[in-house]
């Protein structure tokens, strides 16, 4: 029985090691997460319009894929005019192919106006890929928009 118990941990953190991104092409028209459309999508650079302080706001965004996480596809960072936002899998219930990289994509989801800590930034950093030295250089929180999304288009 002991045994048992061991080995079922040991299985789940095996496969946890073993996560990666789907592989394959994000081709126009694919939808990740719950089906979207484009219709009513508005920019990226609109957003914070659209947003009234830390209050969420159901939205559709437009814009372009800038970095995909390597580790396993959970996140992606969308080019804007102040840099880039960071959008996450709503409940990691879907994953993305790095292939989506420099795509253009609508993103349906709830933004937030939100304050994200440097251990958060230095995680984020590690899934990226960046070096030791680039990870080690972030040494402030960064106030910034972020968003869940519940469905992805590939525009």
């Amino acid at each position: 029985m002991k045994k048992l118990l061991l080995f079922v941990p040991a299985l789940l953190f095996g496969f946890m090691l073993m996560a990666q991104p789907p592989e394959g092409d994000a081709n126009s028209g694919m939808t990740f997460g719950e089906k979207t459309t484009a219709d009513g999508a508005i920019t990226v650079n609109e957003l914070p319009g659209k947003l009234d302080g830390s209050k969420p706001a159901d939205v559709k965004v437009t814009g372009k894929v800038k970095e995909v996480c390597k580790a396993e596809g959970c996140w992606l960072k969308m080019e804007t005019a102040n840099g880039t936002m960071m959008i996450k899998m709503k409940d990691h219930k879907f994953l993305v192919p790095l292939s989506m990289n420099g795509k253009t994509i609508v993103v349906d989801g709830t933004a937030t106006l939100k304050e994200t800590s440097v251990e958060m930034l230095r995680h984020y950093a590690e899934d990226a890929g960046k070096s030791k030295e680039e990870i080690a250089a972030i040494k402030e929180p960064k106030k910034e928009i972020t968003m869940q999304a519940k469905g992805i288009l590939v525009l």
